[in-house]
């Protein structure tokens, strides 16, 4: 059916075996017929579910396209036609006769050597599911019709008691196996009777109205040649004039072994008279057989044959031996003589007028005195001139002889039973079939007994010829319960019921009857007895008994159902009882539980482990086996791991208690349950980050896509060390908040912030960061999601991409005045120097300063006062573990504006002349609140000058030369403070 096909296979496959198989069948092939000839092709369906009136659809692949369909007829659809067939069907030259609803006939009235091809019967599904055929095919061949009959038209006057002679010519050429049939026949007005036939199988039988003349071979046909059939009528009778003809007809065997006639043809007729002949009669005596047994029934007829019968008047006598039993009037009434008259009135004997020229004698119950010679005598009367009735002529036949046996039965007995070999537990059935030739005036007894295995022989039951039954001793209480039974359906039929077989039913059972008929004192005499007997084996129902667990989802997914199935063999009827357990072992661990029963009345009961399963699941019994389905849906990973199914195999007695047999357990059968794909993506982007010790650092986690939009997150932060190894775990979040070893370790507890802005983005606020805190950084986000029974387990997880901190400690940004400049001073006044910080590295930052002078002849400089970072004034000690003095009061340090430092010294001295510079350094607070030195400044030289007034002074023993050559050769800072000139009338 091209694309039926695919569907058809498919269903073989998904099926499953829980209902009946539907199977098309139709009539069997290859069938040949003539063109011309009409044609029914039948098509059955069975085993299907649905509407009891199935459709069907006929098409045909012709020779010339053998894998095209052409669809030709349909039980639904009135356009199923193709354009080649649409007139044919509108017409009714092809049509479907429905039969039953799933029997149909494909009628082709006239066929044509088109209709040459592969016929295929298609019923649309009505189950459930594909299961079995939904087609059938058969091929048909259409070849030429080849008969020839014919035969010379003529017209024949012939005289009573003459001959007939006809020939036909009949003849083919069909190249199959076929045989002919060949008949005469004769026609007179509106009636047609046959006169003989040679059959297909090459024997002669004479028409109704011919049988006796064919006996004695007044008719017959024989074969001249190999096509010439020649019909011969001796001793012609007026009755034989009419139009005879002849026909042919060709047949063909079709492979269910019935013959089919593929055509018939007739020739033309021949005209022929008969002339009737004078009022001559005959008289024949006849019986159908002559050989009787006491109490049998015989019949004789006399026969006249003559013409116009009906309008003659014939009177009948009957004799035995030559003495007179019986006399018929032409009117119709009879008269027996002695014993005769008796008999007759008790029914035995009848003398009768059966038609104008057929009178009988007919014996019901023949005695074996009923023996010898009988005959009758015809007397034709006619009415005289007188008016008078008189005997024209009288004659009779030869005597037939008869002969009567003494009475013995006649009982032919057979036994069938329904089946040779039944299963333990089903019934057996046995019939005894009786036939007798006593007539109904007999009477028949029976009995049953059984030889077992072991050659034991009992009695079962026995039924008198009254009706009335018993059974014996060993089986009374069996058949007390409706366990055994025995019933005479009809006269000649008696059978034996076993309810709930059992093995020691198994035997050979035989039928005893015994005939009786009444005697002729009223009592009943026995004829005689007949017996027949079978053998029937009973099978354990535990052979062959076996289990087995299949299911064709071995593998789901979360949510999905699976089905398992649970077949049993054989397929045992629907009496046998049996019980069906599926067990159950987890995949997460632990032993087998029965989880749930399916027992032999049809109940299901739940094991106490039965848990989610019973919400979910379908426990069902199919209709026409024994087989039990687990369906389970919505399933989860607590429905994965291994099922199987133990079947208990119950009788049921014939007293209704059940007797367990055996118990059978299936094959594991693992059901893999799987959790749904993960779609998870968190952000995979990389990224670095520069931060100053001290500022915050958030860090981002982002979901870009997720499984399920009800699933919930745990977000998940890690650092990774320099050296690469496996993150540490930070902190947790989710449901509630959980700090991981490395919280503690980086003493980072306090400096977290943990926020999600908004649904699936996630973000991670590190504050006051360290520089222990640089590294790498990441998330990893856990999707959980609720399982069928609304519990939440993880489904997956995935990490972000890695984001690297650097925390640094600012920038040196100190800067201090480098301009060098001269202080000159007297003795006993007070000079100031300054100290300028030009930038700072950061606002907050906190200053110390150290106020540094050399003088001429000391080897370096030294600190002559200290300010410290939080603006105590000190005097340096020789002791440094001492710290710093207290300044001296002519020493005073000022801050006159930010950045700004001077230095002042009150009643200078000569001695306080010198190169003086202050060297700043800048202080940082680091995260723990710890102050670090970030940088270290000195200034540029401040030249001071302390003299006497008038004099000049020249340091360091250099050469008397005026200060001004000095000044010009000085090319640095280092040099002008390496010679030191204070002279006081310098400007």
């Amino acid at each position: 059916m091209g694309y039926l096909g695919i569907w058809l296979l498919a269903g073989v496959l998904v099926v499953g075996v829980s209902w009946a198989q539907r199977e098309v069948t139709m009539q069997q092939g290859p069938l040949y017929r003539t063109v011309g000839s009409h044609i029914t092709i039948w098509c059955k369906v069975s085993g299907y579910q649905g509407a009891s009136e199935q459709n069907f659809q006929y098409s045909i692949y012709l020779p010339s396209a053998p894998d095209r369909e052409v669809q030709m007829v349909s039980t639904q659809d009135p356009s199923f036609s193709y354009t080649i067939y649409n007139q044919r069907v509108r017409t009714g030259d092809i049509s479907v006769e429905r039969v039953t609803g799933d029997h149909t006939l494909l009628h082709i009235r006239q066929l044509q050597d088109r209709d040459t091809g592969e016929y295929e019967c298609h019923t649309p599904n009505t189950d459930p599911k594909f299961y079995g055929s939904y087609s059938a095919k058969v091929n048909l061949s259409v070849i030429p019709d080849t008969l020839l009959v014919s035969s010379s038209a003529q017209t024949l006057q012939k005289v009573e008691g003459g001959s007939l002679q006809l020939s036909c010519e009949v003849s083919h050429s069909t190249l199959q196996h076929t045989h002919l049939s060949v008949s005469w026949y004769r026609k007179n007005g509106e009636q047609t009777e046959e006169i003989i036939s040679l059959n297909r199988d090459f024997s002669l039988s004479p028409g109704s109205s011919y049988a006796q003349r064919f006996s004695v071979g007044d008719v017959r046909m024989d074969k001249v040649g190999n096509s010439t059939f020649r019909l011969t009528v001796y001793n012609l009778q007026p009755s034989d004039q009419g139009e005879v003809y002849c026909q042919g007809a060709l047949w063909i065997e079709d492979p269910d072994r019935s013959w089919f006639a593929m055509t018939r043809k007739r020739s033309e007729g021949s005209e022929v008279i008969v002339q009737a002949t004078d009022r001559e009669f005959n008289v024949r005596l006849e019986t159908d057989r002559r050989m009787y047994s006491a109490g049998e029934s015989a019949e004789l007829r006399c026969i006249i044959e003559a013409q116009n019968a009906a309008d003659r008047v014939f009177a009948v006598s009957w004799a035995f031996n030559s003495s007179l039993i019986a006399s018929l009037s032409p009117g119709g009434v009879a008269v027996l003589t002695g014993e005769y008259n008796q008999r007759e009135g008790q029914g035995e004997l009848r003398v009768a007028r059966d038609s104008d020229s057929i009178f009988s004698l007919k014996i019901f119950r023949l005695r074996p005195e009923d023996s010898g010679k009988y005959n009758c005598r015809v007397t034709e009367r006619e009415r005289s001139a007188s008016g008078e009735m008189v005997d024209r002529d009288s004659k009779r036949p030869k005597n037939i002889p008869i002969t009567v046996s003494p009475l013995k039965t006649s009982v032919t007995v057979t036994v069938v039973a329904n089946s040779s070999s039944v299963l333990e537990g089903s019934r057996i059935f046995l019939t005894c079939l009786v036939a007798s030739l006593s007539g109904p005036q007999s009477r028949i007894s029976a009995s049953w007994h059984l030889q077992d295995a072991q050659n034991r022989q009992r009695e079962v039951i026995q039924q008198d010829r009254d009706g009335v039954t018993w059974a014996s001793q060993a089986y009374r209480e069996r058949a007390s319960t409706g366990g055994l039974r025995m019933v005479r359906s009809s006269s000649d039929t008696f059978t034996l019921e076993l309810e709930s077989s059992q093995r020691q039913d198994a035997g050979a059972y035989e039928c005893r009857v015994t005939e009786w008929l009444p005697s002729y004192d009223g009592d009943w005499q026995r004829l005689g007895e007949r017996s027949s007997k079978t053998s029937v084996d009973v099978t354990s129902l535990e052979t062959g008994f076996a289990v087995m667990a299949i299911s064709r989802t071995p593998g789901v997914s979360y949510y999905d159902s699976f089905d398992l199935q649970c077949i049993l063999k054989p397929h045992y009827p629907s009496w046998v009882g049996i019980t069906v357990t599926w067990r159950f072992q987890p995949a997460s661990g632990g032993d087998t539980h029965d989880l749930v029963t399916f027992s032999r009345s049809g109940g299901v009961q739940w094991g106490e482990r039965a848990g989610n399963f019973r919400g979910r699941s379908i426990v069902e019994k199919a209709d026409s086996s024994h087989n039990v389905r687990l369906s389970i849906s919505r399933a989860s990973e607590s429905e994965a791991g291994k099922y199987q199914c133990v079947a208990e195999l119950w009788r049921r007695d014939y007293n209704a208690s059940w007797a367990r047999l055996a118990e059978r357990a299936s094959n594991l059968l693992e059901i893999r349950v799987q959790r749904p794909v993960s779609r998870l993506q968190v952000s995979k982007g990389k990224r670095s980050v520069v931060v100053l010790e001290g500022a915050a650092v958030t860090l981002t986690c982002t979901v870009h896509a997720q499984s399920n939009p009800g699933s919930r997150f745990s977000v998940l932060w890690f650092a990774q060390e320099p050296s690469g190894a496996d993150g540490k775990l930070i902190v947790r979040s989710g449901a509630s908040m959980e700090y991981g070893t490395y919280a503690e370790e980086a003493d980072l507890k306090n400096r977290l912030q943990l926020e999600e802005l908004t649904p699936g983005h996630y973000t991670l606020t590190l504050l006051g960061v360290r520089q222990e805190d640089s590294g790498g950084y990441y998330c990893q986000v856990e999707e959980s999601v609720l399982d069928p029974n609304q519990a939440w387990y993880q489904l997956a997880k995935d990490a972000s991409g890695l984001t690297e901190v650097n925390v640094k400690i600012p920038d040196k940004n100190l800067q201090v005045d480098q301009l060098p400049r001269n202080v000159t001073s007297l003795e006993g006044e007070s000079f100031t120097v300054t100290c300028q910080v030009m930038n700072r590295t950061l606002p907050q930052s906190r200053l110390s300063l150290e106020w540094l002078v050399w003088r001429a002849g000391e080897p370096e400089r030294r600190t002559v006062a200290r300010l410290s970072p939080d603006g105590i004034a000190l005097q340096p000690s020789e002791d440094e573990d001492r710290g710093g003095l207290e300044l001296p009061s002519r020493f005073h340090l000022w801050q006159p504006s930010p950045g700004l430092h001077t230095l002042t010294l009150h009643q200078a001295e000569v001695q306080d002349s010198g190169a003086y510079s202050c060297r700043v350094q800048e202080w940082l607070q680091d995260p723990r609140g710890q102050w670090y030195k970030q940088a270290d400044e000195r200034s540029a030289a401040t030249y001071v000058s302390v003299r006497r007034p008038g004099e000049c002074y020249k340091l360091l023993g250099l050469q008397r030369t005026p200060i001004s050559v000095y000044w010009r050769k000085a090319k640095t800072s280092e040099q002008i403070s390496a010679v030191l000139i204070v002279c006081y009338n310098v400007v």
